[in-house]
């Protein structure tokens, strides 16, 4: 009786389709610009309400009582939608992305879950939390370096740490469109 709540996709199975409703889908502007990656569920609620059409399908298959419904990789939003330049909120998450999950003292890559953030310049040393001043970190790094400045322990950040751009965002989108085929063609290398 389980195998009505799952989801069957590549060969793997997943519970009550969570990762189908978590899959990432890239989002064209109407002038088949990339500008954003969201959510499945969102996708299909844009899809859906008419605000978006699919213009690619990932392989999950949603289905309700009186239809089914593929669920899209890469959606295009119907009508233009001027993006104004903004900038992205300070948030572990966000510096996490930028820094591509990697340590920018030792350049280990590891789960989001096991990094943690380290200010270059410490706080009790008048180090403010900004995206020029915070760095991703293994927890060793961050315990050797402590509450001392980069070049008092021989620690520098790999990278100097810059806040996002519409550049970093771009280039984000093509690192993750490395893992999905079906973006490439809309994403500029």
């Amino acid at each position: 009786m389980e195998s009505h709540r799952k989801f069957r996709y590549h060969g793997e199975y997943t519970e009550r389709g969570y990762a189908a409703m978590h899959a990432p889908v890239l989002v064209l502007n109407a002038s088949y610009e990339p500008i954003n990656i969201c959510a499945a569920r969102r996708a299909i609620v844009l899809v859906l309400k008419g605000v978006a059409s699919t213009e690619e399908i990932n392989g999950f298959l949603l289905h309700s009582s009186r239809s089914s419904l593929r669920v899209p990789s890469v959606i295009r939003l119907l009508e233009y939608r001027r993006i104004p330049h903004q900038t992205r909120a300070l948030s572990r998450k966000n510096i996490l992305m930028r820094d591509r999950n990697t340590c920018q003292y030792c350049g280990l890559s590891l789960p989001s879950g096991e990094m943690t953030l380290d200010h270059v310049i410490p706080r009790s040393r008048g180090g403010l939390s900004t995206w020029e001043n915070l760095v991703a970190c293994c927890h060793e790094c961050n315990r050797r370096k402590g509450n001392a400045l980069p070049h008092e322990c021989g620690m520098k950040p790999a990278k100097e740490p810059k806040p996002f751009s519409m550049h970093t965002s771009r280039h984000l989108m093509r690192m993750m469109g490395r893992s999905d085929a079906k973006w490439r063609k809309y994403l500029f290398y």
